[in-house]
């Protein structure tokens, strides 16, 4: 259990650390991706803005349901455990 919980976490902050690297792309040099993406794609700047606002937002939600909300339920369950394991020895 608790090598899940080392694994996940280290994957949520891995996750958190892509979508941060994504977010400063987006924000700081916008310009300049929907540059390359607008000779590739036939695009709007309003689409391709729409497009990376819910791209960021699906990352978001699958780092946080895929690896925080495991890493929780596995501290929650082993603190459950060890709480039941002491009162046991009582």
């Amino acid at each position: 259990m608790e090598t899940i919980e080392k694994i996940t976490i280290r994957c949520f902050f891995v996750g958190m650390a892509g979508l941060a690297i994504w977010f400063l792309f987006f924000a700081l040099a916008d310009d300049w991706v929907f540059a390359v993406h607008s000779t590739w794609f036939k695009i709007s700047k309003e689409q391709f803005e729409a497009i990376h606002y819910a791209g960021l937002m699906f990352a978001k939600a699958v780092i946080f349901l895929f690896f925080l909300a495991p890493y929780i339920a596995c501290k929650m369950c082993r603190k459950k455990s060890q709480t039941q394991i002491k009162s046991s020895r009582l």
